[in-house]
């Protein structure tokens, strides 16, 4: 448990020492505020970012173990034609994990990664946006308890629409493996991720969101809640959004279920010219 204490203690200093720089750091103009939250509340906006996203959570399971995420992924637009985006995101994680496979155990390094390419349709100003396209899980872990050793491929889905502040929408994607270690179990999952969020025109947001992950292969459930504040600032010329909120935990496979958990987020906004 101290270690727990120490790392709930660094988070909540990182946030408000966040908070205090976030005050004085200089302030985007309020019109771009908007349209940059706006787009970034949107996982297709067509703006380039890179989020730095860290999951805390803590109390699992029978062991009252601890386990931080760091999700690294950065979001990349291309344009097709007047008409249609190709947007690409890429999902590395960075897991380091105390007490989960048992009493006494640690692990830590590289998951598996995660990259999904939607074809969209141009961002309208009133009516819905739509991606459709693949997932492709890549087995980059370096520790076998943080990863399947599978390949996967399936398909992934986005529907959104945005008005008067809001951004209501979902993002599902189903996983099938098709190679790799046959001594592990395959992977057959679906994700699904609704989300709304509202955001003030100083740039600022709150956003709810869900994330279900079934793995129809060892019939479990994986169900989070998130509930995050925003704030869009600058760094010099560096726009950056902070994030920051609770993470609950639903349903989790039996005796693997979370306490409480934290989400922070860093996203590092390029926008296009």
């Amino acid at each position: 448990m101290d270690l727990i204490k120490k790392i709930s203690l660094l988070l909540i200093t990182v946030c408000y020492t966040v908070s205090l720089l976030a005050q004085d750091a200089p302030k985007p103009a309020a019109e771009d505020a908007a349209a940059i939250a706006k787009k970034l509340a949107n996982p297709i906006g067509a703006l380039i970012s890179v989020p730095f996203q860290n999951n805390m959570d803590i109390g699992i399971g029978d062991y009252n173990g601890s386990r931080n995420t760091m999700n690294f992924q950065p979001i990349i637009p291309f344009s097709i034609n007047a008409k249609y985006s190709l947007i690409t995101r890429y999902i590395l994680p960075v897991i380091s994990q105390y007490d989960i496979t048992g009493e006494g155990t640690s692990q830590a390094g590289l998951s598996d990664a995660l990259v999904s390419a939607w074809v969209s349709n141009k961002v309208v100003k009133i009516g819905w946006i739509w991606g459709v396209g693949a997932a492709f899980l890549i087995p980059t872990a370096t520790n076998d308890m943080l990863g399947t050793k599978k390949f996967g491929v399936g398909p992934t889905i986005i529907l959104l629409r945005q008005a008067n502040g809001w951004t209501t929408g979902i993002l599902a994607n189903q996983i099938w493996s098709v190679a790799g270690d046959d001594t592990r179990a395959d992977v057959n999952q679906m994700y699904l991720q609704p989300f709304i969020t509202y955001n003030w025109k100083s740039g600022s947001g709150l956003t709810v969101n869900s994330e279900i992950t079934q793995n129809w292969e060892g019939k479990t459930t994986n169900a989070y809640i998130n509930i995050m504040g925003g704030a869009l600032t600058k760094f010099g010329k560096q726009l950056v959004q902070f994030q920051v909120g609770p993470r609950i935990q639903v349903a989790a496979p039996e005796g693997s279920k979370s306490a409480f958990g934290v989400r922070t987020a860093a996203i590092f906004v390029f926008p296009k010219k």
